[in-house]
């Protein structure tokens, strides 16, 4: 059976440096836009006159102009300590009252949720206070929000924090070209294994033709839908999307360090449910965590699950203990594949042969004696006085080792002194 090829085991060591050259190349580039390029987050004060005499006095707070470009939009709040008081630390729960509302173009101001929230917040202070999160909106269907809010008697700044427009425009074109290279690289791959039946894919390959499309939608082709439709439902497809992604890349460590021990049949039930099972827990909890958030953010714009429910602690206990399963089931793969890889004869001979390419000293040496065992063979075995004496009783009836050897350049010597000795 003729195996598809794989150009990784047939790489020259100078095309090996080029791929991890290019590799770096292409990451310090994306690190320095990254660097130099606009910031994530946009930040601005929310200015409003605070009465502090008053327990809850409400404060109407006014977004800066949106566009789709901003994406999100967070209101948090950032409570100022009263130094004069010897008050330098605290924890207690603060309530707030929030409602939303939305600005339309001629100037009115319909209800987003047509509800006073109200909601407990942890303030946490030790020489610096924690930021709380007021209200965050997942997506913007209007172009300005007022946000009603109440607070306890706290001196406190308010901020509002958006996606930078011009961060995402880039976002835009990076997704794009990564979108297109992914595309072209999907191709490529199935182009070259046009050739052979999927039954003589190796597991790489095999698994190389479920990575690529689904890194394709890990870049998401649909992002440009967050700007062209006022919904949320595009935001939790690129959540989907990336989870779905990440996680086979998990499963495909296991399956490629568990092949390594278990060639030939790899049964469905043995070999590929345990794994489905440990990395299908781990993309559940992440998706659930992820529309929870989405689908509750919609009708409140004030939810958090971090400290809004019970069920997070739980759901978070429940991952990383599957997270931990999986770090040890991992681990132990990568042991009992270095221990079965080294048992193997043909990885010592492999390993040997590139130590001899590396060290040229070595090689040189070794040629160097081929050619002086070439020399010493021609001159003795050839010599009728000298081959009875010299060829042992093993030579004699199973051959000289020499003779076996397929050097050709001994070969080639040893013709030359031969016709030297029957022209003399």
């Amino acid at each position: 059976v003729e195996l598809a090829p794989m150009r990784l085991y047939t790489l020259s060591k100078r095309h090996f440096v080029l791929v991890f050259v290019v590799f770096f190349v292409c990451f310090g580039l994306t690190v320095f836009i990254g660097i130099a390029g606009p910031n994530v987050i946009e930040t601005s004060v929310a200015r409003t006159d605070l009465n502090n005499s008053i327990k809850l006095k409400p404060f109407n707070l006014s977004s800066p102009p949106l566009s789709t470009y901003n994406q999100q939009l967070w209101l948090t709040c950032v409570v100022e300590l009263d130094q004069h008081d010897g008050e330098i630390s605290l924890k207690k729960n603060v309530t707030m009252t929030v409602k939303v509302l939305g600005v339309v173009k001629d100037g009115s101001t319909p209800y987003v949720n047509n509800q006073v929230h109200n909601r407990t917040r942890l303030l946490s202070c030790a020489q610096k206070c924690s930021e709380i999160i007021v209200a965050h909106l997942g997506y913007l269907n209007y172009t300005q929000y007022n946000i009603f809010v109440s607070f306890e008697d706290l001196n406190k700044l308010t901020y509002w924090k958006t996606y930078n427009p011009t961060f995402s425009q880039v976002e835009i074109w990076f997704r794009f070209v990564f979108v297109v290279l992914t595309f072209m690289v999907t191709c490529l791959f199935a182009h070259s294994l046009r050739k052979f039946s999927m039954r003589d894919w190796g597991i790489e390959q095999k698994w190389m033709s479920i990575l690529l499309p689904l890194l394709l939608l890990y870049n998401d082709p649909f992002f440009p839908l967050s700007f062209l439709v006022n919904s949320w439902f595009p935001g939790m497809l690129d959540d989907l999307f990336q989870s779905l992604f990440l996680c086979a890349l998990l499963l495909f460590w296991l399956c490629v360090y568990h092949g390594i021990r278990v060639q030939g049949e790899r049964k469905c039930l043995t070999f590929y449910l345990p794994k489905f099972l440990i990395v299908g827990l781990l993309w559940l909890a992440s998706v659930t965590l992820g529309v929870w958030q989405t689908v509750n953010e919609v009708h409140d714009p004030t939810y958090q699950y971090r400290v809004d429910t019970g069920n997070f602690q739980g759901m978070k206990i429940f991952f990383l203990v599957v997270a931990t399963t999986y770090i040890l089931y991992l681990l132990f793969l990568i042991v009992r594949a270095c221990s079965e890889l080294r048992n193997m004869p043909y990885l010592t001979l492999k390993f040997s042969q590139v130590l001899q390419d590396n060290f040229v000293a070595e090689l040189s040496t070794h040629y160097q004696n081929y050619i002086l065992n070439a020399l010493y063979e021609s001159q003795l075995k050839d010599n009728p006085a000298f081959s009875m004496l010299n060829d042992s009783d093993d030579d004699v009836i199973y051959g000289s080792d020499y003779e076996e050897m397929p050097l050709q350049n001994g070969q080639a010597i040893r013709a030359k002194f031969k016709e030297e000795s029957d022209s003399d």
